[in-house]
């Protein structure tokens, strides 16, 4: 058999194990998990970061003012140096839609070795710990929840016995390129960190979604979080990384009714958010920069790759190597198409979508030995440092 064929073979093979053992990564069963309501209500505090959101605080901060919560719950939200009227409008929005007590506060510019995002929840966490609370809920501003939100997270943190309970939030899917992107970006996610590992006592897989986390607030304390993690570029990533080292137990799936309303309508958009982080995940490191370029190339192009070079040459064999690995590909995708209520026929396209990733990876490199690192709403971190016990 030719390179090609058994090039393709490997790439079939590849997608078996994925299919089989990589934690069912593919299936979106994975919600909040069975919940009571506790006898007593414990108390929440909510902290929201926020650096120039003006412009999706009016689809979100309601949502988390109107949290229908039998206890005690209070929301603060950290105004991070906004240039656009963030805190004032958050003020006015609270006027307007009273509901759960509301505090903001800045806290400054962050010193050396703090991400900003990261500084700005420090100062609400110390904020939120002057009201003792027994849980904090970490989410993002862009974050819109169900009024019952709040009240599901703790009740299944209470019965779970999680010390972390994150949704990964629906993103917003209306733009042609956040059709084409954004199911695939939590496909992706999932790959490599399968959500029924994560919630499995004694698995190493730890991972959680920056828009929603609730956190144990005694947790946070004995994992020293955000000190412990304040260097991290995939905040998230690492915040659920500490509470497992701490002996914490996590949870993480897909939420039904938390929604993020920031829009991505350009390529650009999605590009950006992407490339800010790719290669951080991959601890800067040029040799895995490699293995998954190459990964990439081998499980969602070569498929492709080989049917239309089987076509082309008139090569049975080497089309029908790659059509079984590219139609596994296409299957494992269509749950999450579903989930995001997209036509399934963006199914086949998915190596389309992995070349648009392996681009924004490298590119997510080549910034990075640029200088100019990471950067969260405006504000860059060149070269950040990642300890080797976060890898």
């Amino acid at each position: 058999m030719s390179a090609i064929v058994w090039i393709a073979v490997a790439s079939l093979a590849a997608w078996c194990w994925l299919l089989l053992c990589q934690g069912f990564f593919w299936r979106t069963d994975v919600r909040l998990p069975p919940r009571r309501s506790p006898g007593d209500w414990p108390s929440v505090c909510v902290v929201v970061p926020a650096r120039d959101e003006a412009a999706v605080l009016p689809a979100s901060l309601p949502s988390l003012l109107a949290q229908d919560y039998p206890g005690r719950a209070e929301i603060v939200l950290v105004d991070d140096g906004s240039t656009d009227g963030t805190g004032e409008l958050a003020r006015e929005l609270s006027r307007r839609h009273a509901g759960l007590p509301l505090t903001v506060d800045s806290p400054g510019e962050p010193p050396a070795g703090w991400t900003g995002k990261l500084w700005a929840v420090r100062h609400g966490i110390a904020l939120a710990r002057a009201r003792d609370p027994e849980y904090l809920l970490l989410t993002d501003a862009d974050i819109a929840h169900a009024p019952d939100s709040l009240r599901e997270l703790v009740a299944a943190a209470r019965t779970g016995g999680f010390d972390v309970v994150s949704q990964m939030a629906r993103l917003r899917v209306e733009s042609l390129w956040e059709r084409l992107v954004v199911p695939a970006f939590v496909y992706f996610f999932a790959q490599l960190y399968p959500f029924r590992r994560i919630g499995r006592r004694g698995s190493r897989t730890a991972a959680a979604a920056g828009g929603c986390v609730l956190l144990r607030a005694d947790m946070a304390e004995r994992a020293g979080i955000p000190d412990a993690i304040r260097h991290a570029v995939i905040d998230d990533v690492a915040l659920a990384r500490a509470v497992k080292r701490a002996g914490g137990h996590v949870w993480l799936g897909l939420a039904d009714r938390v929604d993020s309303v920031r829009p991505y309508p350009r390529l650009h958009d999605l590009w950006r958010m992407v490339s800010r982080s790719a290669y951080a995940q991959l601890r800067h490191s040029p040799p895995l920069l490699l293995g998954t370029v190459a990964g990439l190339a081998l499980v969602y192009l070569v498929p492709p790759a080989a049917v239309v070079a089987g076509a082309v040459t008139g090569s049975t064999a080497t089309a029908v190597a790659g059509a079984p690995a590219w139609a596994v590909m296409a299957a494992t995708y269509l749950p999450m198409l579903r989930y995001y209520r997209q036509p399934l026929w963006l199914a086949p396209l998915l190596p389309f979508t992995a070349l648009l990733y392996l681009l924004m990876t490298v590119d997510s490199a080549v910034q990075h030995y640029r200088g100019r690192g990471a950067a969260w709403k405006g504000r860059t971190y060149a070269r950040p440092q990642v300890r080797p016990d976060e890898g």
